[in-house]
């Protein structure tokens, strides 16, 4: 059975880093529900971890969300959806045929959002392109996980790969300088 995911946004107190206050902010996050009512009352609960003592949330919109698959990936901390074509080839008209659906990677830019979607991609028989891919402003996602024993494992990989800490992606002048001297004698 395929997941469906809902989006759901949410209005709560956050506290702002930058100036050091709480601001009320509407934001969307997505959830495994299989119904309306479960993804209003999971996203309550999930929400829950980001409330002080005595703050309630006000849930603002509730849909239906497009992606196909959810994937995050280590070291990074934006979602980004992509969207992949499938090409088919209809041996009828003698025509392609595109299909689109929509993947939610995380990634830290658009380059890395694009890498991750081919990579993610690597595995698929059939041939297609990627039209697009643009920042998602979906803040979390949150799995469901029934709680038997295999699940609880792929809720923690899950976890901890969305949750893991981005790393400094500076390039190494050393490598890159070996790397074109390595090029320029070939």
């Amino acid at each position: 059975m395929s997941a469906t995911w809902y989006e759901c946004k949410v209005k709560y107190r956050k506290f702002d880093e930058a100036s050091a206050t709480q601001k009320v902010k509407t934001e969307p996050f997505l959830v495994d529900a299989i119904s309306y009512t479960e993804a209003e009352s999971r996203i309550t609960e999930e929400m829950s971890a980001y409330l002080l003592e005595g703050e309630e949330i006000k849930i603002t919109n509730i849909k239906v969300a497009n992606f196909a698959e959810i994937h995050p990936f280590e070291n990074a901390d934006r979602w980004f959806k992509s969207k992949v074509a499938l090409i088919a080839f209809d041996e009828e008209s003698g025509k392609e045929r595109k299909t689109n659906q929509y993947l939610l990677v995380q990634a830290n830019d658009v380059k890395e959002a694009y890498e991750n979607t081919v990579h993610v991609m690597k595995d698929s028989m059939g041939e297609y392109s990627i039209p697009a891919v643009s920042e998602s402003p979906i803040v979390d996602v949150f799995p469901y996980f029934s709680g038997d024993e295999d699940e609880t494992e792929r809720l923690e990989e899950f976890t901890r790969l969305k949750d893991s800490v981005p790393f400094d992606n500076q390039p190494d002048e050393e490598l890159e300088t070996a790397d074109s001297l390595v090029t320029e004698n070939e």
